[in-house]
């Protein structure tokens, strides 16, 4: 089978977001851990010197700034510098046994923001709950 290729990557956890209904992504993650004295001292402050990096070198999309019901994503094409610097956090997420996935999709719904390294799609419709199918194992006589 060929390597499959994905436009886009996010590290997000169980936890959903209550104004997305959608997994949390790592920076809330981490923040949740600090906020609640879970992740404190140094490594706290790795943290905190993680997410003043991507400050930095990430720009805020307005979407987030308005806690706007979206879902961040990095595009695989050139998120190799914003993985590099990620990795300490999910290192963190490890040692305080908080679980997180890591989802490559190529379809994150509406995208309303893009800028050199990710995209901003709308959260809307992304959780929907099913009618449990029929089974499809056959039954016991």
């Amino acid at each position: 089978m060929d390597k499959m290729k994905f436009k886009y990557v996010r590290i997000q956890g169980k936890e959903l977001a209550k104004n997305t209904m959608y997994a949390k992504g790592i920076f809330s993650m981490c923040w949740k851990l600090i906020q609640q004295d879970v992740m404190v001292g140094e490594d706290a402050d790795l943290f905190r010197e993680i997410d003043d990096w991507f400050a930095e070198n990430l720009p805020w999309p307005p979407q987030c700034k308005a806690r706007e019901p979206v879902v961040c994503w990095f595009k695989t094409e050139n998120s190799d510098e914003m993985i590099k610097m990620i990795r300490p956090a999910l290192w963190l997420l490890e040692r305080y046994n908080h679980p997180y996935f890591v989802v490559y999709t190529n379809t994150p719904g509406e995208i309303v923001y893009e800028d050199k390294y990710q995209i901003v799609a709308k959260a809307d419709g992304y959780l929907q709950i099913e009618e449990l199918q029929p089974s499809w194992s056959p039954e016991e006589n």
